[in-house]
């Protein structure tokens, strides 16, 4: 039996990273400005199944594989901070946009809308990264089968990160016109997401950590 505390501590930490402006968000918040709420949501399905394929393959010992090969670990780790800085320097270049400017885009359809969000998130290595290093911490040997522990913790990370980022889908037109309405808080908002995901990329870059096998 997971313990409340395991429960809590990765809904904490879910939802840290969440709020954190990262490609997952980008992409379902521009979708849905520029082509509706329907076509947001849609890639955030896809966004969801990219999340439970890395919660199975961490069940299924993707942080023992970091484990017993530290260097495919680093390997990964640096990919994700250099993919994270090139974002941030998208959002604090002069004339960069922030997630939330509306642009014109070409409409995809269901199932590229689908295949893209599952892609994007697949791609980003900062979810190999958070499930290799986060969820073997909550994991205790005691408290049953490690597989079933690592899909209830996966789980409860799935539910945090749907959840806020089916609210953004919903809202993300409302906020875009707030925004475009106040062009200096637009400014903020993309200085404000340049320099967060610019703290997650030197983060990922220095940490020393590494997984645990589950």
């Amino acid at each position: 039996m997971i313990s409340f505390g395991a429960l809590l501590g990765v809904a904490a930490v879910a939802l840290g990273m969440v709020l954190t402006p990262g490609p997952n968000m980008m992409y379902v918040v521009s979708r849905s400005i520029g082509q509706g709420r329907r076509a947001g949501l849609i890639s955030l399905g896809g966004v969801a199944v990219g999340f439970i394929v890395y919660i199975v393959a961490t069940a299924l010992g993707l942080s023992a594989l970091f484990a017993a090969v530290p260097e495919l670990y680093l390997a990964v780790k640096i990919a994700g901070a250099l993919y994270i800085a090139w974002l941030a320097w998208k959002a604090l270049r002069p004339g960069g946009l922030s997630v939330f400017t509306p642009v014109e885009m070409p409409e995809h359809s269901p199932l590229r809308l689908f295949g893209m969000g599952l892609v994007t998130n697949l791609l980003n290595p900062k979810a190999a990264v958070m499930y290799a290093s986060m969820l073997p911490q909550f994991l205790d040997v005691r408290a049953g089968h490690v597989f079933w522990q690592s899909m209830q913790l996966g789980g409860v990370q799935l539910v945090v990160s749907l959840t806020v980022n089916a609210i953004l889908v919903l809202a993300a037109g409302t906020i875009a016109v707030f925004l475009t309405r106040r062009p200096s808080w637009l400014r903020m908002q993309r200085y404000v997401t340049g320099t967060m995901l610019g703290a997650i990329a030197i983060k990922l870059a220095t940490d020393t950590s590494r997984p645990v096998p589950a």
